[in-house]
Order: structure tokens, then sequence, then C-alpha cells
């Protein structure tokens, strides 16, 4: 899996507790995360997708579709997130290349692992 540690030492982490939802399936989505610390679970109709750990990010897609959110993000264990909206990702594409291919790959890996479960 793709590791994404840009976001390590970032000022703007927030704690959520084991059991918090980070935001549900249907939602509108404008914030995409990356987790520094703990796990976060993606899941759909209430089955587990999967399980994004620290130097990985989910929430992506809403900011490249401006599509309303695929999955419920919920914290398994006390983590730490960064939040990074549409400004921030914006930046970081164009001024650092290697993060947009880092996402691509990212959602390649998810894409393919989607058509091998089917």
């Amino acid at each position: 899996m793709v590791e994404i540690r840009i976001f390590q030492h970032s000022a703007d982490a927030e704690s959520v507790e084991a059991g918090a939802v980070v935001f549900r399936e249907g939602d509108d989505g404008d914030v995409m995360f990356a987790v520094v610390d703990g796990e976060v679970e993606l899941s759909r109709h209430g089955d587990r997708i999967e399980t994004v750990g620290s130097g990985s990010i989910f929430g992506e897609m809403a900011l490249i579709d401006d599509g309303e959110r695929s999955a419920t993000a919920t914290a398994t264990m006390q983590s730490r997130i960064v939040p990074i909206d549409r400004n921030q990702f914006t930046y970081l594409v164009q001024e650092h290349p290697t993060f947009a291919l880092q996402v691509m790959k990212l959602m390649s890996e998810r894409l393919r692992n989607t058509n091998n479960a089917l």
C-alpha cells in the first residue's frame, strides 16, 4: 500500500476517539483526511471495505469528483487525522507532483482491490 508521510508532523492533526464517525456514506464531501496515527475503517452499506492506517489517506474522491461520500469512515481506535481541504489539496498537487502520483497510485490500488473482490 502507498504511504503518504507528508502530513506526519502537521500542526492541523485532530484527535478522534475510537468509534467516532468521521463522515457517513452519502454525505457531501469537501475535505479528505490523512491518518497520522491510528486506524480508520471504511465501510459501505455496513460492510467493511478497508482499514486505513498511519501514512494513508481517505475521502480523497470527494475532492476529485465533487460527489457524495461513497463510504462511511469510522475510527477503530484513538487516532490522529489531518483534514485537507480543496485549496490545500490543489496546492499540494501543483507544488508536489509526487503527492499527486501517490494519490493516483492509492486510488488505483483501491480500484484493483475492489475489482478483485467482485
